[in-house]
């Protein structure tokens, strides 16, 4: 599949039943363009199944409910929803999006608790997110903008506003010939790349930043979870900038991410070594079981 993502050949899921893709169409007025009320979620089909699905789905409810949303599907007819989109496009591998948002209703202000809360469901094929990265490590930028207190946003729901700064950050980025960039949260420690949890290894052992002001990712979850079940130490703690000079290696981890090494930070060096090439191997054996 290739061309705009308006104009396609498929189906996408829209409020209860399939659709032509190019139908698959919104008014201007609805309320999520204007005041990013709207949450999604990205995740991966592999061989036929989509990887931790219903999670997805649980976490969409979350999200939702934090911006005082609720989504009129349960999670069983999200999850239902999902196979079918898969199966009309004729996808065994590929790449599932949800997205709930508020739409064009009786209020056009900041307020619209009466508009209707609506879900699309769209997939397509997306092979690795960061290119040849994937296999050489990914260059990072380090970003001017920094990740918010959780008292300012809702951190923990994965809202479509949350990533301004990010689509900002990753333009920069790539005008500099990066991959991603890196954001420091509001304290300056280190948090998480564009659309990616970060971790760094140092003798052997793993550091992660302390996910308690950006999205506890549901990859990043089960990395840490095969690292220590290959009796792997990890720390999640607050890291600060000084020490990226120190570690050894590093690597992304996300939905459309996967497990992804990173060769250079800013002025930072990192090698492409045995234990990111090993957790790499084991997600991607773990995701297909």
């Amino acid at each position: 599949m290739a061309g705009s993502y308006e104009d396609r050949d498929g189906k996408i899921w829209m409020d209860g039943k399939l659709v032509e893709w190019r139908d698959a169409q919104v008014h201007v007025l609805t309320h999520a363009l204007h005041y990013a009320s709207a949450v999604f979620e990205g995740e991966r089909c592999y061989n036929g199944k989509i990887f931790k699905g219903t999670e997805h789905s649980q976490r969409l409810h979350r999200s939702a409910n934090l911006l005082d949303m609720e989504i009129p599907f349960t999670v069983e007819e999200i999850d239902a929803a999902k196979d079918a989109v898969l199966k009309a496009n004729g996808l065994t591998d590929g790449y599932v999006r949800a997205l709930a948002f508020r739409g064009a209703g009786d209020e056009m202000g900041v307020s619209a608790i009466g508009n209707p809360v609506r879900l699309a469901i769209a997939t397509w094929g997306w092979g690795a997110y960061y290119g040849d990265a994937k296999m050489k490590g990914a260059k990072l930028d380090i970003s001017k903008w920094k990740r918010p207190s959780p008292e300012t946003i809702p951190a923990e729901a994965k809202a479509a506003g949350l990533y301004m700064i990010c689509t900002m950050s990753k333009h920069a980025a790539q005008a500099k010939g990066c991959s991603d960039a890196l954001f420091f949260d509001y304290r300056g420690y280190v948090a998480e790349a564009t659309g990616a949890n970060i971790f760094f290894v140092k003798d052997g052992e793993v550091h992660t930043p302390l996910a308690d002001c950006f999205l506890n990712g549901i990859t990043r979850q089960t990395v840490i979870g095969l690292l220590r079940d290959n009796q792997i130490k990890v720390h999640e703690r607050h890291i600060l900038p000084a020490e990226l000079e120190g570690f050894e290696q590093c690597f992304l981890t996300g939905t459309a991410a996967e497990v992804t090494p990173v060769g250079q930070i800013g002025d930072y060096n990192f090698e492409v070594g045995a234990l990111t090439r090993d957790i790499a191997s084991t997600y991607e054996k773990h995701v297909r079981a």
